[in-house]
């Protein structure tokens, strides 16, 4: 009797082991578990960059991760902040998202240079007419955000990119901006920019609604070129780089960090040296380009309430000023 009870026992114990390993399989979401292969961690360099007193963590991997990123969350303290600082509210929308992506990488894995020197593309004005394609397609590491073009502009701006920073309503949609060398990063403003993109991933219907302006209906990269910038990178540009109080007032519509601002945070994070291009506005001349594409003029920069222009062009004057970041449009 006693051995048959100890059967029975045994038998309990195996069978909630195995419904414990089925049911925790899958998250309450119903998503399973995204193993990645593993990260290659960013190679230091033996000299400290110049903007190294800039930053918390000097090296800080950039890019979500589906396997840890809410074991991470307390390091590096996502799980007090909601979208676009952190991912408290949003687990469940990383989750999905970052389930249809196959790799976290940074780099790929036969790049062993450790230290990287990069150059961050802005969109502005000031990079017409200065040729510097052959200049940015020299850098080790080239970094453009939204839908600044490449192709008719290779004379201003180069052919290369390595890192492109979008959103949903700032990502190209048509194919013959797609370039295959190049790593596609979603900066994740709003829990609606993941769950777009998890419809894009697994071809659902796009629900529209929620956003600034009509999102792209299709995505002309590959799930393999896809990463999700973590919301510490954001949170730095807001906190550390541009000193944006971390509250609000109640009747003060919030401002954060333009892409630009989060693509430079995101280069001292990664690179060792920084350069910079197109970072320059003329503020004078509501008249003059605000883009090196298009028709948009300076007057359109003035009616955005969504940023502070003025805090980031005070951090970018005093960065170039301390010399902690070449411009190459200084003129």
């Amino acid at each position: 009797m006693r051995a048959y009870l100890v059967a029975i026992f045994l038998s309990a114990v195996f069978l909630y082991y195995v419904l414990h390993c089925i049911l925790w399989g899958t998250n309450v979401y119903g998503v399973p578990p995204v193993e990645m292969k593993p990260r290659k961690k960013v190679q230091p360099c033996l000299e400290r960059p110049a903007f190294a007193s800039l930053l918390r963590f000097s090296q800080f991997h950039p890019f979500m991760c589906g396997s840890d990123f809410e074991q991470l969350a307390a390091v590096s303290q996502n799980d007090r902040y909601g979208l676009p600082y952190g991912i408290r509210t949003s687990v469940g929308h990383f989750r999905f998202a970052l389930s249809r992506l196959q790799t976290c990488d940074l780099f790929d894995e036969f790049d062993k240079e450790p230290c990287k020197k990069c150059v961050v593309v802005g969109n502005g004005g000031v990079l017409k007419n200065k040729t510097l394609g052959d200049k940015i397609d020299s850098y080790d590491v080239i970094i453009r955000m939204n839908n600044g073009p490449v192709v008719g502009h290779e004379e201003e701006v180069g052919r290369r990119t390595t890192f492109r920073l979008f959103y949903p309503e700032s990502v190209f949609s048509d194919p013959s901006h797609n370039d295959p060398n190049t790593t596609a990063v979603l900066v994740a403003f709003k829990p609606l920019d993941l769950k777009w993109l998890f419809e894009l991933l697994t071809s659902g219907n796009i629900d529209t609604n929620g956003f600034w302006k009509k999102p792209a209906l299709n995505l002309i990269y590959k799930p393999h070129q896809i990463r999700i910038l973590d919301p510490y990178i954001t949170r730095t540009a807001a906190h550390d780089l541009l000193r944006f109080p971390k509250a609000f007032p109640r009747r003060q519509k919030p401002k954060h960090p333009t892409t630009g601002i989060i693509a430079i945070a995101l280069a001292f994070h990664i690179c060792h040296e920084v350069h910079l291009a197109g970072f320059r506005y003329n503020f004078l001349d509501i008249d003059s380009p605000l883009h090196y594409y298009g028709n948009a003029t300076m007057a359109l920069m003035s009616k955005n309430a969504y940023h502070n222009v003025t805090a980031e062009q005070l951090f970018l004057k005093d960065i170039i000023e301390k010399r902690l970041v070449i411009n190459l449009t200084q003129d």
